[in-house]
């Protein structure tokens, strides 16, 4: 097998484990079929910790479980196998590194690594057996495929700050109220409250809930001042809420008005298919350099429709969608799109030689597959699509406007 088969097939390895586009249904049917593995693995786990089920089924059970076990493995080394297109920026072994050491990579191996580590390392069989509750961030995985799900992911990532803050403020108060309620206690039941730390324990059941029962506080003083911290735990819990609740809304509200934001400016579209001479192939969009209001909206290569990522490199025969907003005001360029027939004058002759008024310039011609910037020594052919600005009267011409 050739290097560029080899290539091109790890290429499209990279896009059926990963999250597909709606038109390519190998890659989506692997992403149902992941999901489907997950949540039946996730689905044995849970029923396993009934006994009396688990006794009669234990057989079927752990067989399920070794199944997606390995199928987790699969995939595992199948996204190592295509890393090098899935973080493509820096070596291969870079790639690689930088999925086994992210937040996903590690996931994906520990959701099999614990069930096949008692094969090799028997004695070790209970402490591994803890490690397979990690599985359950396989759901993680999920929450990539769909966007309503990926809209969780991302208000935690805009508010994290803020979030940051406010956990931060709660557990400053936590802390004040267990010294406090340490200090007015202790003598009044020291067995109780002997330590910051068993006031502690009092601040978290009171400030998140509405208490255990176990721990409270019975002196006048500390009767009053659990009213006023329970009040303030209150207040404290709302903050994240409000922020994550905030955060939901603007998120939600973005995803709806982003295309009737889309409209309004009324943006223009043109696409160009890069060859292999271009300047922009085999580079990555962050090199790119456009002029100001030129916007790189969407990449068509082959079946698939790509985001136009920084680290996304340009190949030949990618199809590259510009976005441009109108020209301000009511001004109009209109064009007139003329096809060159077989009883054409105009075919075979040169641009300079040919019989047009002052007022008309051929724009473009389109040949095939080509379109050229046509100058005073283009030679005009028979099919030739062309397109000229003039404020005459053009033969055989459609206008249309831009």
């Amino acid at each position: 097998m050739k290097k560029e088969q080899w290539e091109t097939q790890r290429a499209r390895l990279a896009k059926i484990v990963e999250v597909g586009a709606s038109s390519d249904l190998v890659s989506r049917g692997y992403d149902f079929f992941i999901t489907a593995i997950i949540l039946l693995n996730l689905a044995v786990a849970l029923v396993s910790t009934f006994s009396d089920f688990y006794a009669r089924h234990a057989t079927i059970l752990e067989t399920v479980e070794h199944i997606t076990a390995v199928l987790f493995a699969v995939d595992y080394i199948l996204r190592i196998f295509a890393a090098k297109y899935i973080f493509p920026r820096g070596t291969e072994l870079r790639s690689v590194f930088r999925y086994i050491s992210s937040f996903g990579g590690l996931i994906d191996l520990f959701s099999f690594l614990p069930t096949f580590l008692p094969v090799f390392f028997p004695a070790g069989a209970v402490a591994f057996r803890v490690f397979r509750i990690i599985r359950i961030f396989r759901l993680f995985r999920i929450n990539t495929y769909y966007d309503s799900l990926n809209a969780i992911a991302e208000v935690l990532s805009k508010k994290r700050q803020q979030l940051v803050s406010s956990v931060f403020i709660i557990l400053v108060l936590m802390l004040a109220s267990s010294l406090c309620m340490y200090s007015v206690e202790h003598e009044a039941q020291p067995a109780v409250f002997q330590n910051a730390f068993s006031g502690l324990w009092w601040s978290v059941s009171t400030l998140l809930t509405v208490g255990y029962g176990d721990i409270y506080p019975i002196t006048a003083l500390g009767k009053i001042l659990g009213i006023v911290i329970t009040f303030l735990g209150v207040g404290m819990v709302a903050i994240p809420t409000g922020i994550i609740s905030a955060g939901f809304v603007e998120q939600y509200s973005h995803m709806q008005n982003s295309g009737r934001v889309a409209r309004e400016k009324d943006i223009q579209f043109i696409k160009i298919r890069l060859q292999q001479k271009d300047l922009w192939v085999g580079r990555h969009i962050s090199e790119l350099e456009l002029p100001y209001g030129l916007i790189l909206t969407a990449i068509h290569r082959g079946h698939d429709v790509l985001v136009p990522k920084g680290d996304l490199r340009l190949e030949r025969d990618d199809t590259v969608i510009l976005g441009a907003e109108p020209l301000p005001g009511d001004l109009h360029v209109e064009l007139k799109q003329v096809t060159l027939l077989a009883e054409n004058p105009w075919n075979d002759q040169y641009v300079r030689d040919l019989d047009i008024s002052r007022q008309s310039v051929i724009v473009m011609i389109k040949r095939g597959r080509r379109v050229i910037l046509p100058n005073g020594g283009t030679r005009l052919k028979e099919g030739d699509i062309l397109l000229i600005h003039s404020k005459g009267n053009v033969p055989g011409g459609m206008s249309f406007q831009i």
